[in-house]
């Protein structure tokens, strides 16, 4: 259950930073609309840690990937400002509760390069995490 807790700490830290913007979760059903911006947001978890001897704690790891998903033609401007103010909100040190479980990013989030595909300008932000899970 910690990885459904970090999924939403993180996920309403999110939806607090942007909160007129349409998101795509995973496998949830999303349908863009002819241009406005989205975000399609990812949850990769890691390898756990096992920082000390003993069943009664772990690490839980993993990179929260938001791509932010521009109409083509626009420029970078706007793309780029999401992009900061992401990074801004979860910058290193920053953390995020739910249900018991804190989250912590542990390093600057990274704003990767673009990549542009049929019809979208695609900025992806890299937030990594980690969770001190008891059990």
């Amino acid at each position: 259950m910690s990885d459904v807790k970090i999924r939403a700490a993180l996920e309403t830290a999110l939806v607090a930073v942007m909160p007129t913007f349409q998101f795509a979760w995973e496998n949830v059903m999303f349908v863009p609309t002819a241009g406005i911006p989205f975000a399609k947001v990812t949850l990769k978890m890691a390898q756990p840690q096992n920082p000390t001897l003993g069943a009664g704690f772990h690490r839980e790891r993993g990179i929260m990937f938001v791509g932010l998903a521009y109409p083509l033609g626009q420029g970078s401007l706007a793309s780029m400002t999401q992009a900061e103010l992401i990074k801004t909100a979860f910058a290193r040190g920053s953390s995020f509760a739910s249900n018991g479980v804190t989250v912590i990013v542990d390093s600057t989030p990274e704003i990767v390069p673009a990549i542009t595909d049929a019809d979208r300008y695609n900025i992806p932000v890299k937030i990594r995490f980690w969770a001190d899970i008891y059990n």
